[in-house]
């Protein structure tokens, strides 16, 4: 017996010195990431620093005798008070596709939209620039379309969502990054308030004719059997943070601020009922969750419903066409709202 606590006691002991090890280096690699990825002006700067922390921590907490850990706690203090002081601005060279801030004026039942964004594209890259005023009425909203888009079918994607209305187009919002002139997204730099956060609030041919015919993005839509009066308080929800977003910008993030986190935090503060799902993390299987959860149509299998909620086609032969949104919803299968 006495052997046995012995073994037992030995093997805890090194489960936690291997868990403590483990947390030191997740807390020095994320300091070395915040120090690449911070606001320091030159790149090169940016990655000297980052590897002198990290040649520091490997030294201070595994070469050095005796180990320099408090130094190192230190500093690891250091790089957090400095990456908290990093505020997000709306003041900087933003992409056309996101230099305007959408905002919402309520009143009453008519909702009037500024910045609302109508691109006509030739190109990814080549396109005139046209942001429009757009005026809805609440009680004419229907329901809700939810898009699934793909740079590369898998685990991840992009998802956003389609307002329908019975007596004007539907609006389309997507959260997004807003990314400056010259940058690219980065899912790792995301982490690292990279990225200022934009609801971009457009037409369909713009948001969903970018991706399909100049990104070539796979784009799936499926139709929500929401009710009117949840698709309502859905949408004053967003138009609510729309307008926070206006006046106090905020840096997206790709685990807590971003794309489906925000549609489902939304949906749950609309009265959605229902627990936590990896797939609102791992969003690119989110039509797999939707289907199972009984919040898109169930009548067929799930892999017939989704070959023919792909509209890429659609889509390609409607480019331009004053109906867009009409024909890529043809082949979708029906449902009664």
């Amino acid at each position: 017996m006495r052997a046995l606590l012995g073994v037992m006691s030995s093997t805890l002991g090194r489960v936690i010195a291997g868990l403590r090890h483990l947390c030191l280096a997740l807390l020095s690699l994320w300091a070395a990431l915040a120090i690449h990825f911070s606001n320091l002006p030159t790149a090169w700067l940016r990655s000297a620093l980052a590897i002198a922390f990290a040649a520091f921590a490997i030294w201070a907490l595994w070469l050095s005798r005796p180990r320099h850990t408090i130094l190192f706690a230190a500093l690891f203090l250091g790089v957090v008070a400095w990456w908290i002081s990093i505020s997000p601005s709306h003041d900087r060279n933003w992409r056309p596709e996101v230099a305007v801030m959408p905002r919402a004026t309520i009143d009453g039942d008519r909702v009037r939209i500024t910045g609302v964004r109508n691109f006509d594209y030739r190109s990814r890259d080549d396109f005139t620039v046209r942001y429009e005023e757009r005026e809805v009425l609440l009680s004419h909203l229907t329901g809700i379309d939810f898009y699934v888009s793909y740079w590369a079918e898998g685990w991840v994607g992009h998802t956003f969502l389609s307002f329908i209305f019975d007596n004007a187009p539907p609006l389309s919002i997507s959260i997004e990054t807003r990314p400056e002139v010259g940058e690219g997204f980065d899912p790792i730099a995301s982490l690292f308030k990279q990225f200022e956060l934009i609801y971009v609030v457009a037409d369909e041919h713009d948001l969903v004719g970018l991706r399909v015919n100049h990104r070539q993005e796979t784009v799936y839509l499926y139709r929500l059997n929401t009710s009117a009066d949840d698709a309502r308080r859905l949408l004053m929800i967003y138009l609510k943070r729309i307008n926070e977003l206006a006046d106090r910008p905020e840096f997206y993030h790709l685990l807590s601020n971003s794309c489906t986190i925000n549609i489902i935090r939304y949906a749950n503060a609309a009265g959605r009922k229902g627990r936590f799902d990896i797939r609102h993390l791992l969003n690119g299987l989110i039509d797999s969750y939707l289907y199972h959860s009984g919040r898109i149509d169930t009548t067929l299998p799930f892999d017939e419903l989704r070959r023919r909620s792909l509209i890429n086609a659609a889509a390609q032969a409607a480019d331009g066409a004053p109906d867009f949104s009409d024909r890529i919803r043809a082949s979708l299968p029906t449902i009664t709202r």
